[in-house]
Formats: C-alpha cells, sequence, structure tokens
C-alpha cells in the first residue's frame, strides 16, 4: 500500500517542499525513515505509534518505509510529524482520499495533541507561492500562518480532528485572516523623560531618520543608556514587507508572542557584553539566527562596547557593510539579512571620567589607551555618527520645563524617511545610511560651497573613503530633515562634526577640525 503527502521543511530561513511518501509491505515488522532524516525527525516514529494508539489505531504488523523526498535535502525538527501521521492513515486506508493541493506541518505528541513549532510563516509563504491551496497547522501557530492572506490555514489541536474531518464526521473551517494592527507607542520609553541633552537627542534624531549607526561617548550616569533605549519611540512604523521579513527571523527563532503573530515594531535588541559570537552573529550545527539578525529591520545596542570581546566586535564589521550574515556549516550555507542601526554606548576609560569637565580621571594614559583600542580603526569607521553624551547639569535635572515627547520627534523623522521612500522609489534602498557608492553623486547634490568644504575635512582630517561616503550620507539626512533637495555648507559642517570624537579619544587631540 502506497500513500503520498505534502509537507513543508526548512533550512535557516530558505523553505523547500517535501514529499512525504510511504509504503507498507508485507515482511518483517519495522518502521524506517529516510531521506536524510536528523534524529529529531527519526524519533517521530515512537510519537507517531503512541499517537494512533491514542486514537484506537492499531499501528500495521508490516514493514513501513517512509521517504522524505527530496532525498537529497536534511530533514531536521519534528515539523514532518503530522505529514507522516496522514501519510500512515492514508496507506491503511483509514481516511479518505486526501485533496490535492494540501499541505501538513506540525509535531505530534504521544496522546495525539499537535504541538506548535518553529519557523511556520516562511513555510507557509512559500505554501501559498508554490501554489498549495490548504495548510493544517498547529492552532498555537494558527494565527501567525493566517498573516498570509490567499490560503487556506485550518488550526489543528489534536490527531481525532484530522481524522474526523478527512472521514467527513466533523469538518474544519479555514481561519480568518490576520490584519495586524497599527503599531502602538505608547508602552515605549519616550524622550520626554529625558532632561537635557538636546545636542545628543538631535544626533539621535538623525540616526534615527537616515537610519545610521551611532556610538555614544560618555561618562557614567550622563545617560547614554537612557537615551539610546529610547530610540525604539522615535523610528518611522515597519511597512508590511519588513514586518514580514522581521516575523520570518523570529519565527525559526521560536520568539513570537502567540497573541502577537507578527512584528509591528520595529525591534530592539540589547546583549549582553558577555555574549559569544555564535550569539551575536549566528551559529550552530543547523545554523540559528544571531541578535544582529534578530534586531533585522530595527536597532542592535551594545552597552559597554568596550567590554565586548574584541573577537566578538570584529565580526560585525562584514555584516554592517553587506547587510547579511552567512553562515557556513557542512550541513550547508545559510543567508540571514541584517539590515539594523547599531548603536554603541561606552565610557572613555576604565574610570569612565577622562575628558570629563569636573572630575578627574584616575587611569593611567596606557590603561586609557587600551581601554580604547578595545574599539579597532575599522570598526569606529563605521560608526556614521560619534556623539558626545556630556555630564546633565543641575539647573536641566530641575529644571520644570516639558521636554520634547517622542511623538514630535517621530513625525519628523517620519516625514525624513517618505522624502528618501519617494528619492528610492524602484531601487533596492530603503534609507540613507543604505545609498550605494554607485548612487552617492547621484542622491546627494552638494551646492559648489559645501563641495569646497567637504574636500577641506577630507584633507584635513585624513578620512578614508568610507568616511567620506559616511559624512555624505549624514549630510543627506540632515538635509532632508531640513526639507533640502540640495546639500548647503551648514549641513556638511554638521555631519562633519559628527565625526571628531576619535581625533579627540583615539589620537593625541592635536587634530582640531574648524567649521
Amino acid at each position: 500500500m502506497f500513500a503520498k503527502v505534502s509537507s513543508l521543511g526548512l533550512f535557516g530561513l530558505n523553505a523547500f517542499n517535501v514529499d512525504v511518501e510511504i509504503d507498507i509491505s508485507r515482511g518483517n515488522p519495522q518502521f524506517d525513515i529516510v531521506g536524510l532524516p536528523d534524529a529529531v525527525v527519526r524519533e517521530s516514529r515512537e510519537r507517531i505509534r503512541s499517537a494512533l494508539r491514542a486514537c484506537s489505531i492499531s499501528f500495521p504488523v508490516a514493514s513501513v518505509m517512509v521517504n522524505l523526498a527530496p532525498a537529497d535535502t536534511k530533514k531536521s525538527g519534528s515539523v514532518h510529524d503530522m505529514a507522516i501521521f496522514m501519510a500512515i492513515l492514508r496507506a491503511m486506508r483509514m481516511i479518505d482520499d486526501i485533496p490535492e493541493g494540501c499541505s501538513f506541518i506540525g509535531e505530534i505528541s504521544l496522546n495525539g495533541d499537535i504541538r506548535r513549532i518553529n519557523g511556520v510563516l516562511p513555510m507557509v509563504m512559500l505554501a501559498k507561492e508554490t501554489g498549495v491551496k490548504s495548510v493544517f497547522v498547529p492552532a498555537d501557530n494558527a494565527s501567525e500562518a493566517s498573516v498570509i492572506d490567499g490560503i487556506d490555514i485550518y488550526a489543528v489541536s489534536t490527531a481525532e480532528e484530522l481524522i474526523r474531518h478527512f472521514r467527513g464526521e466533523e469538518l474544519m473551517t479555514p481561519c480568518t485572516h490576520y490584519a495586524p494592527p497599527d503599531a502602538a507607542y505608547n508602552e515605549i520609553l519616550d524622550f520626554a523623560d529625558v532632561r537635557g541633552q538636546q545636542s545628543a537627542k538631535k544626533a539621535l534624531e538623525i540616526a534615527a531618520a537616515g537610519g545610521h549607526n551611532a556610538l555614544l561617548i560618555g561618562s557614567p550616569g550622563s545617560g547614554k543608556s537612557m537615551l539610546s533605549k529610547r530610540i525604539p519611540s522615535i523610528l518611522p512604523p515597519l511597512t508590511f514587507e519588513e514586518a514580514l521579513e522581521t516575523t520570518k527571523i523570529h519565527s525559526i527563532s521560536g520568539l513570537l508572542d502567540p497573541n502577537e503573530p507578527i512584528i509591528t515594531k520595529r525591534p530592539f535588541r540589547a546583549p549582553h557584553h558577555t555574549i559569544s559570537s555564535a550569539g551575536l552573529a549566528g551559529g550552530g550545527t543547523v545554523p540559528h539566527p544571531g541578535e544582529v539578525s534578530l534586531a533585522h529591520n530595527g536597532v542592535l545596542f551594545l552597552d559597554e562596547l568596550a567590554e565586548f570581546d574584541r573577537r566578538t566586535l570584529e565580526i560585525l564589521r562584514q555584516p554592517l557593510e553587506d547587510r547579511k550574515v552567512t553562515i557556513a556549516r557542512a550541513s550547508g550555507t545559510v543567508t540571514y539579512p541584517c539590515t539594523i542601526m547599531l548603536i554603541g554606548a561606552m565610557n572613555p576609560c576604565p574610570c569612565g571620567y577622562f575628558g570629563h569637565p569636573k572630575r578627574k580621571c584616575i587611569c593611567p594614559p596606557k590603561k586609557v589607551a587600551g581601554y580604547l583600542s578595545k574599539i579597532s580603526g575599522p570598526l569606529l569607521d563605521r560608526f556614521d555618527l560619534h556623539i558626545e553624551v556630556a555630564p546633565v547639569e543641575f539647573e536641566d535635572l530641575s529644571s520644570k520645563a516639558h521636554e520634547e515627547p517622542s511623538s514630535e520627534i517621530r513625525k519628523r523623522v517620519t516625514a525624513a524617511r517618505e522624502i528618501q521612500t519617494e528619492r528610492f522609489k524602484g531601487t533596492s534602498i530603503t534609507c540613507n545610511a543604505l545609498i550605494s557608492p554607485d548612487k552617492l553623486q547621484e542622491m546627494c547634490p552638494m551646492d559648489d560651497s559645501a563641495e569646497q568644504m567637504l574636500k577641506g575635512v577630507f584633507d584635513r582630517l585624513g578620512l578614508s573613503a568610507r568616511a567620506y561616503d559616511r559624512i555624505l550620507k549624514v549630510a543627506r539626512t540632515i538635509a532632508d530633515l531640513d526639507g533640502s533637495e540640495v546639500i548647503h555648507r551648514p549641513h556638511i559642517a554638521a555631519a562633519a562634526q559628527y565625526r571628531s570624537l576619535d581625533r579627540k579619544y583615539w589620537s593625541d587631540g592635536s587634530t582640531q577640525l574648524n567649521v
């Protein structure tokens, strides 16, 4: 007796179709699964035997051979349990024929319950693209799967439900399409709570408006972390395409909230400085996304940047340029996207008071230099804005004046992003930070005065080509916030000032920028 049932598999972010073929024939009683299954797939034999008993169905006393095609692609996880279960029922003629265009994904428990799995969203997206008409998924994954319109999603709680449905005894109905609500900002920390620090707030507004990386340097208690944690409150809302991209990564990581099946707010990830290289960039036998990919389309905040292992930080250099992480393993190569805003915060020395206007640093010069050298020149070069966070004055802390709320800043940021969306229409660029070198001159027109100033800054500071590009991109964002299509001298001057802190802290301070 032969039967074939459709399922779906996942490797990294890449979903693929799987045909579960089964042959039940005379011979010594055995139950084998072939087609490059991993240990979890092979263990499904015992789960399925027990689930059949729970449904009062005897497992066939025969040779049962299951093939997961294509046979040359590694199958992992418990995602195929439901499909194997259905294939056995079909081969035993315990249910009627399964209609064309049905796929099954889900884990089955010993008592016949259907348990949630990871990665449902990318698998359902592939199912729709390949013409599958309906997908049967665990009830706990139904909301996530129903985000995709144009395909029927059936929520399955138990194996008994499946049997009754395909016997025509009690038909299930497809789930209602899930429409994500607008992003809510009311529970996010607000810039209105931050006293003073007007220059730092303005710099972070520029970073948010253009999607730029930013490094905050200042003494302990100056508000670096407080400011950074409020960045999500001024970021523009995710587009539906960005939300799907972000949700796919969180789906395969098992981080989705069942009550919020699609991510509507930009992620904010803040790993501890003890994180490993694999935790930051991703890894494992079956490569899983790291923090840099979980922050895709959002913010990766590295507090106490100089306390991170230097080799771990250096891993970020290529992903920040390529906007993707590629992880190669014997089982295959996986690429995860990581279009992020990298926000770093650090003290200028071990005691934290190097360069403080009122408190004396107690660190020897060698110790200061060693501390700062943990941030390499190439990594420092990848921060578009260097922001010095000065100590807060008593007058600011005790002031009764109301600070500008995040909602007002977000309006300006969103307006600037809308200008960029219109400018980059028809391209893969979404914000100024992503302008490719070949588009730089076209997208960043300057008047003569601005061009002369940029030339002077480049020559005086000995900037790298990357630093030149980044100053121009930041100037483009400042011009967008001003509503100017052409970059003028003040825009270049402001952008150049945000590249001067490496001269103060990472050199002898003899180079001064006069603009």
